[in-house]
């Protein structure tokens, strides 16, 4: 039942996340770049307060996997480094913290460019 209720609040947070992505592409003019931008900012922003930390604690990957857990991450490896290095660890930690991601979506990212035909969308 624990797992359950686990999965639960992981759809139940990263689907609300995503709801509210739909609602602004569809009731605004936003591009869906700016849309990311905003969304990582928030992560980041609310990580700042530790507001966002918890709810990865409750929801789990509903709330680490969408863009805002990127920001949220950004900050936090930030915040650390820049404990034990000072400044120059403020600038780099976030990196650091998100390298392994950042490098999978670069590679996998690679591989299906090699794989498909990229081309512009007809309109």
């Amino acid at each position: 039942m624990e797992t359950f209720l686990m999965f639960v609040k992981a759809f139940a947070i990263g689907g609300g996340i995503c709801l509210i992505g739909q609602v602004i592409i569809d009731f605004t003019h936003l591009t869906n770049g700016r849309i990311l931008v905003i969304f990582l900012l928030l992560g980041a922003i609310l990580q700042a307060f530790g507001l966002y930390q918890p709810l990865i604690e409750w929801a789990g990957a509903g709330a680490s996997v969408p863009i805002s857990g990127f920001g949220c991450a950004l900050v936090k490896g930030a915040v650390e480094a820049a404990k034990t290095e000072g400044i120059v660890g403020a600038f780099t930690g976030g990196l650091k913290a998100c390298a392994t991601g950042i490098t999978t979506a670069i590679f996998f990212g690679y591989l299906v460019a090699l794989i498909f035909k990229p081309r512009t969308k007809q309109i």
